[in-house]
């Protein structure tokens, strides 16, 4: 489906005024009329202006003026172009899609992930955020012969490696067997067999910010009981190269390196899932520090390695 025009308008909009960091309205209108969408008409300033507060509506995405300076109109909030911020994600989406859509005759030259769509649970979780209700599903794990029944606060969704997520909210009384007054839990939308959303209202947490619960976190284990610690990780051949362009984590800095290997530092929690991604690079990946990690790490290798060892008959 292609990208509706005024969309289409204001992606080209934010993304010319992205690349030339400043420029004034007869620069804009100088590239404007060198695309299809101008049709040969100028762009008006009244146009200009309704698709700049568009652009801040729709993705956050402010265009100002400096009229000390020739009135020229940059993005000052560029940072949340530069984070995974849910603006960023729409931009970029949008983008693509439109270039793509652009570009159907090469339909058998562009071959694409799959997009994670989970329909009606992910619509039913965003309605239940935003009425402050809670929700109830039958969620059946892995390895599990039966669903599961749990009643929870929807607080927040995450996307991680094509699957959405819902962090669910419980309180004491919701399970006796937790200790805690307030506790989470993390649920991939794909395997909830049935979800439901109630009429029960809750009131999140003032203090609750959902960027920073996950802050420390690799992907979505946050309820594992590790914590946050300084990590050190050794890359060796071309993996040094592409994790300076694709960062393990945010917190991610080079602190050294050698004739073929690259040493960073990264300050997150040293979850499952973060040790299955080190574990998938294989030898191209090292844990220096701490200790007990490098050690863990070796262990999951070698244990790893007995697998392909022949049975003995």
């Amino acid at each position: 489906m292609k990208t509706p025009i005024k969309f289409k308008e204001y992606i080209w909009l934010v993304n010319t005024i992205r690349r030339a960091r400043r420029i004034t309205l007869a620069e804009i209108n100088e590239k404007w009329m060198d695309t299809d969408m101008s049709e040969g008409i100028p762009l008006a300033r009244s146009t200009f202006n309704r698709h700049k507060d568009a652009i801040f509506n729709i993705f956050g995405i402010l265009i100002d003026c400096d009229r000390h300076n020739g009135y020229e109109y940059y993005i000052c909030n560029e940072h949340v172009l530069n984070e995974n911020s849910v603006q960023n994600w729409m931009l970029s989406t949008l983008s693509v899609n439109n270039l793509i859509s652009e570009s159907l005759t090469l339909q058998d030259r562009i071959l694409l992930e799959r997009i994670p769509f989970e329909g009606d649970n992910l619509k039913k979780v965003i309605e239940a955020m935003k009425n402050s209700v809670r929700i109830e599903i039958d969620y059946k794990k892995y390895g599990s012969e039966t669903p599961n029944r749990l009643n929870f606060e929807p607080y927040c969704i995450k996307l991680f490696k094509q699957r959405w997520y819902v962090l669910g909210h419980f309180h004491h009384e919701d399970d006796k067997g937790k200790s805690s007054d307030g506790y989470f839990g993390t649920f991939s939308l794909d395997r909830i067999v049935d979800m439901r959303v109630t009429d029960t209202k809750f009131k999140i947490n003032s203090n609750f910010n959902a960027k920073e619960y996950f802050d420390e976190c690799y992907g979505v284990l946050s309820d594992d009981g590790s914590v946050a610690m300084k990590i050190v990780v050794r890359a060796y051949g071309r993996e040094q190269y592409y994790l300076k362009d694709l960062p393990i984590h945010h917190s991610q800095k080079e602190i050294g390196g050698g004739e073929n290997h690259t040493d960073f530092e990264l300050h997150m929690r040293p979850s499952m899932d973060f040790c299955s991604h080190i574990m998938s690079r294989g030898a191209l990946l090292k844990v220096l520090s701490p200790q007990w990690l490098a050690e863990k790490l070796r262990d999951m290798h070698q244990e790893a390695s007995l697998m392909y060892l022949s049975e003995e008959k």
